[in-house]
């Protein structure tokens, strides 16, 4: 008999004769890990849940038995890792991947993972190697999403003109893709969830930071961007003016709806007085005249009368 200690890192799972002790036959793809897989595979991976002994000790085990130590931290590497392949994509630097538009890009990024306490028999005893396993299943995933990448649809009409021109230019891959990294992360962890059922490995995060295109090609796409900055610039100049233009159009058009009511009103008044005046009895009309006609003939400087021949 011997004994063992846990760190408070790791987790370990005690098997006799090569069998782990289980809490029941199955349970990881029927509890909540299995809503991230598809009901076809669900009970493909619905692996037994065992018996896992915490951080502590010291712990006694039988010469029959054999301890399996697993650490649970969360472990950051970078999207490029291969762990059988130490060697590979740059040495484990950068990714390659192919735009939808055939454009050959590197792919540089950070992913955090960890093994999953509550799925350890599909971690120890699902796959021989489950961080392979799990990083080509991203990779995978990443490559497939990049080479199918589409921006999202556009929306509202105040910048409709400025939206067409920029789907125009912003066609292509790259820079949708640079564009849109928060979607593609978000799209990528949503798509790895199903690593937890499967291998028993949390994808704790991805952060994809740099997509990068060839040498030979920098320079045409810098020209490219360049020319799109400089119609979304003209775009954004004409909108402009043309607003400015709609406010001094809506604005002279009250000037002169008030010059107009201005020019009523006397006109109004005058029509009022009349009436009262045509009211008050039939001799009024006529002395209101002639009132008026004196006051004209004393400002008048010369007055020209009509008479008969």
């Amino acid at each position: 008999m011997s004994c063992f200690t846990v760190a408070p890192n790791e987790r370990a799972v005690l098997t006799s004769f090569g069998c782990a002790q289980r809490i029941r036959a199955s349970g990881a793809a029927l509890g909540p890990l299995g809503e991230n897989l598809t009901p076809e595979i669900r009970d493909l991976y619905n692996y037994p849940q065992l018996r896992v002994i915490g951080p502590g000790g010291p712990y006694f085990r039988l010469p029959w038995q054999k301890i399996h130590k697993v650490n649970v931290a969360i472990v950051p590497a970078s999207i490029a890792y291969d762990p059988e392949t130490p060697e590979a994509n740059q040495n484990d630097t950068v990714l390659e991947a192919v735009t939808r538009d055939q454009l050959n890009i590197g792919v540089t990024g950070q992913i955090r993972f960890g093994v999953l306490e509550a799925n350890l028999y599909a971690f120890l005893f699902g796959v021989k190697n489950p961080v392979a396993h799990v990083m080509g299943y991203f990779v995978s995933i990443l490559r497939e999403r990049i080479a199918n990448f589409q921006p999202g649809p556009v929306v509202g009409n105040l910048e409709a003109m400025a939206e067409a021109i920029d789907l125009k230019f912003e066609g292509i891959s790259i820079n949708d893709l640079r564009k849109n990294l928060n979607l593609l992360n978000e799209e990528m962890d949503r798509k790895c969830r199903s690593s937890e059922a499967r291998h028993g490995i949390k994808l704790d995060a991805s952060l994809i930071t740099g997509i990068d295109p060839p040498a030979q090609v920098e320079s045409a796409l810098a020209a490219i961007n360049t020319a799109h900055y400089e119609v979304s610039s003209e775009v954004s100049v004409a909108q402009a003016l043309t607003d400015q233009r709609i406010e001094e159009s809506k604005r002279a058009v009250e000037i002169q709806t008030m010059k107009a009511e201005a020019e009523v009103e006397p006109l109004r008044w005058l029509a009022e007085q009349l009436r009262l005046l045509r009211a008050s009895g039939p001799s009024a009309i006529p002395g209101y005249l002639r009132n008026v006609r004196l006051d004209l003939y004393e400002r008048a400087r010369r007055i020209l009368l009509e008479t008969g021949r």
